[in-house]
Formats: structure tokens, sequence, C-alpha cells
């Protein structure tokens, strides 16, 4: 990595440093203490989304010696039982001490990723994500620090081979998001909404078989816009499934899906698999659940 960093500062003195998750690559203290001799002061260094559990008082305070005062963390949500569902192996104390120890090395922000609608969510879980940043915001207060939390999220679109393929696009979620936005906004946290109905045009476009190609091409002629889409498919009545189909049903898994030929490096016993288990947690949540605040 070096040799291409060295190569790169020849002509900026911007680095970012990118990946699915920089922080996990085997040498990334190597590189961060290669980085933070002298020679690298001017350079400023910006990260793509870091886990959760390496946001160290280290990492906070790098980042901050070289110009960025602000690191992303994706959390998904702040109830545990969603995180499970998801498979996201995180807990609510790594949250928390990535957020001291971003008080402590200085930062100026965090920015957080989550997601609303996602499938086998409750009112409650809402609730254990607004529950979350009162314990964050407590947290920053306990530190004596100015740190900002921004929450960006957006509404669950399922994709294609992975486990959560079956499920459409919820409905509830553009309200959730709407419950989030006031809620977190009594906080003093700032959130950042993704469009919900963007993200239904996503789901079709993520769902969709060959069959949508007339709809995509009718869309653009109407503007590509949001009602365009409507207008497409009630035009194309009879010859295409409704979209529902496509943006907001659940499909049952012996479905024939329109990527079954294709295979991928996880195979679809695994996905398979991986929907049961997110299935079982999704049975298991008990009635009667508190419902959230609005």
């Amino acid at each position: 990595l070096l040799p291409a960093i060295e190569r790169g500062l020849s002509v900026t003195d911007r680095l970012g440093i990118l990946g699915a998750s920089i922080t996990q690559h085997p040498h990334w203290d190597a590189l961060v203490d290669a980085l933070s001799v002298p020679k690298y002061d001017h350079v400023r260094i910006s990260l793509s989304s870091v886990r959760t559990n390496t946001l160290t008082v280290k990492l906070a305070q790098f980042v901050g010696q070289h110009g960025s005062k602000s690191v992303t963390i994706a959390v998904e949500s702040g109830s545990e039982r969603v995180r499970e569902i998801v498979n996201k192996k995180l807990k609510q104390e790594e949250i928390s001490q990535a957020i001291r120890n971003a008080c402590r090395g200085g930062l100026s922000s965090v920015k957080l990723y989550g997601m609303a609608g996602i499938p086998g969510e409750t009112d409650e879980d809402i609730q254990a994500t607004i529950d979350m940043f009162v314990t964050l915001k407590r947290i920053i207060k306990e530190e004596k620090s100015n740190l900002k939390l921004v929450f960006g999220c957006s509404t669950f679109v399922p994709k294609a081979q992975t486990p959560f393929q079956y499920f459409g696009v919820r409905k509830e979620a553009e309200k959730r998001m709407k419950t989030l936005e006031k809620q977190l906004a009594k906080l003093g946290v700032e959130f950042r909404p993704e469009s919900h109905k963007w993200s239904v045009v996503q789901g079709l476009v993520s769902r969709g078989d060959r069959r949508i190609r007339n709809v995509l091409e009718q869309a653009v002629a109407y503007g590509d816009t949001l009602g365009a889409f409507n207008r497409a498919f009630k035009d194309l009545k009879g010859q295409v499934p409704p979209m529902d189909h496509y943006c907001f049903d659940d499909w049952p898994l012996e479905t024939v899906l329109p990527w079954a030929h294709l295979r991928t490096g996880i195979s679809p016993e695994i996905i398979n698999s991986h929907f049961t288990s997110a299935s079982k947690i999704m049975a298991g949540s008990a009635a009667g659940l508190g419902s959230v605040q609005e």
C-alpha cells in the first residue's frame, strides 16, 4: 500500500482510504503508524466507514491529526434483536465505547448509519434506536465533549443473492423514519434520511426480471420521475406483474428467482440457511410489545 500511496501523494496532498472494512486489514496498525510520521503531517486523510469496534482513541486521533474530524460507523439499528436478524455481530457496549473513544480522540462528529423497515422490525425496535441515541448523548455529556451525532438512515431494500431477497420493501418504513426524525431532533441528533420513495424504485430494479424492461423504457419516456413509474405500470397492466409484486410483496422461499441461474461465492443453500435463521428470530418476537413514541 505504501508505494501506491507515495505515487498518489506525488500529485496531491489528499488521501482517501477505501474498502469494505479497512480497519480489519491485517496490516492496518502498521499502516497507521507509517502514516503518522512528520513526513505525512500535511496530508489530509479520509476513511470510508469503519467497523464500530475498531474505532479506537488512536484511530480518532490519527484521523483528527490529518484534517478529518469525522468518521462513519454502520450500526444498522439500535435494536440488538434487529442486528441479530441481519447477522450484524455488534453489541450496544461496543457502540458506546466507540463514541467514548471518538470523544477522547478529539473528533468533532460521528455519523452512524442505519436502516428502517428491516424485515421483522417492530415499533419497539425503532424505540430501541431512539434509546440508543439517548445513551450516546449521555456518554458525550459525561466525557465533557461537544461531539456531534449524525444518523444517516435509509429504507431497507432487498438485494439479490442475500437472505433478504425474498422480502419486499416495508411500507411502514416511511412512517418510522418520520418518527425517528421527530424524536432524534429532540435529542439534538442530526437526521439524514434517504428518500423512501426512491428506495421503492431501488426495490423494483433490485428484484426486477426481464419483464420490467418495458417499464423502465416507459418511465424514462415519461420523464424518469417517481410518478413516471406508476404511470408506466398502469399503461402496461396485464403485460407485467403489478408494481407491488416487485417492490412490496414477500416471495415464498420456493420462488424461482430471476437470478436463480447465476452463482456467486455464496451458495443458495447458505443463503436459505441464513434466511431460515433470520425468520426464526422474527417469529420469536413477543406479542404485546411496547409502542414507539410518536
